[in-house]
């Protein structure tokens, strides 16, 4: 079954969908962390959990194997991130054939950063220049893999290829584009076979609403996530800026620095981020996707906030009575997350 065959996009769905966004672990030290993380995360029955993908495809070894755990050692449908950036076709062609082998069958399809160091930077000449085109290559691999094997082929119509892709609400700072611009490249990745987009973030309501607006009025009629970031550390949010060029609202980043009590700190952010996730719901948002920097706590607070939690102590059998909850689903027997990292037997990880 695909994400969009889930039966949480349509007017008539029972909840917004969720999910969450995770980076694979760097260093071998980090991935008890990580996993700790990813399990409670993974315990809130989320919609799909993407896995970022470095720049140029410097995670993509360990990107698979933890997409492979969280495959086949739990009950959650992982989404692998693909850059095409610096690569050649073969080459990306190579990686993608890689994932589906492994049992991928949901992508969010990126063009991923240049070099920072290489201004002058341009794409090669046989290399996958766009998102646009990445979403083209993994529709043509996966036709040609069906096409060469009627098994491959019965597979697929079972469980159906899915591309997601990102778009950028305010226009992309990076690439100099406008919404208008942005507007029409998402147009164009949805006519080259994109299933749904992901926003980048954003801070307010009417960024995510006026977005969607003018690109219905354009034709796109894919569903668009938003994608939240939630607002409870400046230090993070003076980073994401410095990356995306993206600013938090002056306000809640003075109010957040005037703070001195973490925890007050933390439920101010939280505040300001469950409002922000309740106007673009109410406004029509299908779903959440949450950009954890694989950080579960203030993740888990945004869905509580919002009541797709799991329901605070003392309500009513521990879950609240307005909105499904989403941890009531059951878990997996014996296939549960690792207790520390995975059993990938990797330094990698």
């Amino acid at each position: 079954m695909s994400i969009v065959d889930l039966g949480h996009f349509g007017h008539e769905a029972p909840r917004p969908t969720v999910s969450f966004e995770l980076m694979p672990p760097r260093r071998p030290d980090a991935a008890p962390k990580f996993w700790e993380t990813a399990r409670r995360l993974v315990a809130t029955s989320p919609d799909f959990v993407s896995v970022t993908y470095g720049a140029a495809g410097t995670d993509r070894e360990t990107s698979r194997r933890v997409i492979s755990q969280l495959l086949h050692g739990t009950p959650v449908l992982p989404i692998a991130h693909l850059t095409c950036v610096g690569a050649s076709r073969e080459d990306v062609e190579d990686v993608i054939t890689d994932f589906l082998d492994a049992g991928v069958r949901s992508f969010l399809a990126l063009r991923g950063d240049p070099p920072r160091d290489q201004p002058d930077w341009r794409p090669a000449e046989d290399g996958v220049r766009s998102s646009t085109e990445l979403v083209a290559l993994l529709r043509e691999v996966e036709a040609a893999r069906c096409a060469a094997s009627p098994s491959v082929a019965l597979r697929g119509a079972a469980r159906p290829l899915t591309i997601a892709v990102a778009t950028f609400p305010d226009g992309n700072l990076a690439a100099g584009t406008s919404r208008t611009q942005e507007v029409r490249r998402l147009w164009q990745k949805q006519q080259a076979g994109a299933d749904f987009a992901i926003t980048q973030l954003f801070y307010e309501a009417s960024s995510y609403i006026d977005f969607v607006a003018e690109a219905r009025a354009a034709g796109v009629t894919i569903p668009i996530l938003a994608g939240l970031l939630p607002m409870t550390d400046p230090a993070r949010l003076a980073r994401v800026e410095e990356l995306t060029g993206v600013p938090a609202p002056r306000r809640v980043v003075e109010a957040l620095e005037a703070e001195q009590d973490p925890a007050a700190r933390h439920a101010l952010g939280i505040r300001h981020s469950v409002e922000l996730a309740r106007q673009v719901l109410a406004a029509g948002a299908p779903g959440l996707h949450i950009y954890t920097f694989n950080k579960h706590q203030a993740a888990l607070d945004l869905l509580e906030g919002v009541d797709l939690g799991g329901g605070a102590a003392g309500d009513a059998g521990g879950v609240s009575s307005r909105t499904p909850d989403l941890a009531s689903g059951p878990w997996v027997s014996g296939t549960p997350l690792p207790s520390s990292e995975p059993a990938l037997g990797s330094a990698s990880v």
